[in-house]
């Protein structure tokens, strides 16, 4: 399929950009997704969650009462989890949430992804631009004549670009990958995903 390039004042220009079917208009396989997105999200999670046992309460181990005779019900130490101050019993452990994915169902996901984008009539493609110094005043600008100041974006370049990394930051709303860190979770987080002239050809590449 065809989609007509923008440029940075929001316009529409004379070039078409080719993309191809087996990327960008497969049939979306949404479980797929759910893994991907599963897989990135556990990634992110430190899991050093620590609740206090019985062993790392610091206090007495003798016996607070005799075993018979006193009429109520068999206790141990001051530890014991059904005290107040006591160690809590299978409480949380630091671990590891992540999980192997499989190299071909992460880019079923991203393709599922981008075509989800494509039939929602979310994904442009944007002219490859550059900007002079790292000035978050006029990547807001570009974002303004793109209409998505205020919803959430993803634009895509070719390659990592410190000076337009910089420029965009500090703007919450906006997120800058290159085509090789591109991943299920961003593409379905943005409203409109915007790809580079360039990241095009890279994008196929990687998940052709």
């Amino acid at each position: 399929m065809e989609l007509a390039v923008i440029d940075i004042k929001g316009k529409k220009t004379s070039k078409k950009a080719k993309l191809n079917d087996s990327v960008f208009c497969i049939e979306p396989n949404d479980h797929a997704i759910y893994l991907d997105v599963k897989h990135h999200m556990a990634n992110k999670r430190t899991g050093n969650h620590k609740a206090k046992e019985r062993s790392d309460i610091k206090g007495s181990r003798r016996k607070i009462r005799k075993q018979k005779g006193s009429g109520a019900a068999r206790v141990g130490d001051i530890k014991n989890p059904i005290f107040r101050g006591g160690g809590r019993a299978f409480g949380p452990r630091p671990r590891d949430y992540g999980f192997k994915l499989n190299k071909k169902v992460k880019r079923l996901a991203r393709k599922s992804a981008l075509s989800h984008k494509i039939k929602e009539e979310s994904l442009a493609v944007l002219e490859d631009f550059k900007l002079d110094g790292p000035k978050t005043k006029e990547f807001a600008q570009i974002l303004s004549n793109l209409e998505v100041s205020d919803s959430k974006s993803l634009i895509v370049i070719a390659e990592f670009n410190e000076t337009i990394k910089l420029s965009s930051r500090n703007l919450k709303k906006t997120r800058v990958v290159s085509a090789e860190e591109l991943c299920t979770y961003d593409i379905l987080n943005a409203n409109k995903v915007f790809l580079s002239e360039g990241s095009v050809e890279k994008v196929e590449k990687i998940l052709g």
